[in-house]
């Protein structure tokens, strides 16, 4: 899983990401609600951890800010334990979890984990993006008319919308789309799958597009 993590004290955000990044966790680190802001809206993240008390911009502000873009991205606030209306703050503007300072690093990892497994699971969401409507329980696309997917082109096209408008390499594709016990899956393996998919938003006659060449990066514009 790739992390975005937005902490201000140097030495508790130097502590998290060296245990993340030892449980084989990608991490990103700032130390402010602004650069969160600007790195969740370049790159893709399975989970953003944000400080509440921050400078620039504080962490509700900025989940406020990724939230209104439409980034569904798992959010994780960190509050001090007198800070309760932060936390209902925090959840109301669309967080999805909190801990609460001080904390245990097998609590957070512990949670890591929990949600990693979820990940592997296909979560059936009902997906809109510019003229495009995805049911991936039935594995279905629909423009001006609609056409079946395989389970794998359902699982990239999914990837692809929750993080539209973001350059995903085809490591982000193939980690995100196969599990990790499809020994054969690899780059060329995206690469077909990409193909496959140009192919059939062209005879749904979408306006949406899938730009980028073999090896990557994709982005997914409207």
């Amino acid at each position: 899983m790739r992390i975005l993590l937005a902490e201000d004290e140097e030495q508790l955000a130097r502590v998290l990401k060296m245990a993340m990044e030892q449980n084989n966790y990608q991490v990103d680190a700032v130390d402010n609600g602004q650069k969160a802001v600007e790195l969740s809206q370049k790159n893709a993240y399975d989970v953003i951890i944000l400080d509440i008390m921050m400078p620039v911009k504080n962490g509700i502000e900025a989940l406020k800010e990724i939230r209104a873009r439409g980034d569904r991205t798992y959010v994780m606030m960190l509050t001090a334990m007198a800070e309760e209306d932060d936390r209902v703050n925090g959840l109301d503007s669309g967080a999805d979890d909190y801990l609460t300072k001080p904390f245990s690093l097998k609590e957070l990892l512990a949670r890591l984990r929990s949600l990693e497994r979820r990940a592997t699971q296909y979560n059936g969401d009902d997906l809109k993006f510019a003229d495009l409507h995805l049911d991936s329980n039935e594995q279905v696309l629909e423009s001006d008319n609609s056409i079946s997917l395989s389970r794998e082109e359902t699982r990239m096209l999914e990837y692809f919308i929750l993080n539209a408008g973001k350059e995903l390499t085809a490591e982000d594709l193939l980690n995100h789309v196969w599990n990790a016990s499809d020994e054969e899956a690899d780059t060329e393996e995206v690469w077909i799958n990409i193909a496959y998919l140009r192919q059939k938003l062209q005879s749904i006659q979408s306006d949406v597009k899938i730009l980028g060449e073999k090896g990557g990066p994709y982005i997914l514009k409207g």
